[in-house]
C-alpha cells in the first residue's frame, strides 16, 4: 500500500495545527506594558512641649525644695532613616522682690535630673535620659542633656518628668521666687 501525498500533507498540517495550538496555549499575555509607580513619604517636625508653669512648693532657708517639673515630651516626626537627637535644658536665675542679689536664687543653685522615660514610641528606638536618677543631678548653669535618642529608625517620641532640686541658701530672703526653665533641641 501506497501513502498518498495527500495523506502526509494532511498529517503535516495536523501536526503544525497542534504545535501553533501548544505554543499559543503557552504564551504569555499579549500586550500586556508595565506602569512604574511612585509616591512619597513626607516627614513632619522635631518638637519639644513642657508644662507652661510648674509650682516646685516652699522650704525655708537652708533646705533643699524638690519636685518634679512635670510631663517634657520630643515628638520626631521627620520620618529619617536614622534619627537621633538630644533636648538639653538650662535656665536663668530665680528671683522675688525687686531681683537684687539678696532676693536672687542662682542657676548654679538648681539642679536638675531627668529621670527615665515615662512613654516612648518608635522603631529600633534607644532612649538615654541624660540624668538616670538623683544621684546624677546637675546645676541648670551647666545646660545638660535632658534626655536623648542615640538610634531609631522613623518616627519617634519620649517624655520624662524631670526633677528639679532647689538647694535654698540659708541667707535665702522670704519670698516667691520666680525663674524660666527652658528645654531646648540641639
Amino acid at each position: 500500500m501506497q501513502i498518498g501525498t495527500g495523506y502526509r500533507l494532511r498529517t503535516a498540517f495536523g501536526a503544525l495545527v497542534a504545535a501553533t495550538a501548544m505554543a499559543v496555549l503557552t504564551a504569555g499575555p499579549a500586550g500586556a506594558a508595565d506602569t512604574t509607580t511612585t509616591f512619597t513619604v513626607t516627614g513632619g517636625a522635631l518638637l519639644i512641649t513642657a508644662p507652661a508653669t510648674a509650682d516646685l512648693g516652699s522650704g525655708g532657708p537652708g533646705s533643699p525644695i524638690s519636685s518634679a517639673l512635670g510631663a517634657v515630651t520630643v515628638t520626631d516626626g521627620r520620618a529619617l532613616l536614622a534619627p537621633t537627637w538630644a533636648a538639653t535644658v538650662t535656665s536663668g536665675d530665680f528671683t522675688t522682690g525687686g531681683a537684687t542679689a539678696d532676693e536672687t536664687i542662682a542657676n548654679t543653685l538648681v539642679d536638675y535630673w531627668s529621670g527615665p522615660a515615662t512613654a516612648t514610641t518608635g522603631s529600633g528606638t534607644t532612649f538615654a535620659p541624660g540624668q538616670a536618677n538623683a544621684a546624677a543631678a546637675v546645676p541648670l548653669s551647666e545646660t545638660p542633656t535632658a534626655f536623648a535618642l542615640t538610634a531609631g529608625v522613623g518616627n519617634n517620641s519620649a517624655t520624662w518628668n524631670p526633677t528639679l532640686v532647689v538647694n535654698v541658701p540659708a541667707q535665702a530672703v522670704g519670698g516667691l521666687y520666680t525663674g524660666t526653665v527652658t528645654h531646648s533641641m540641639a
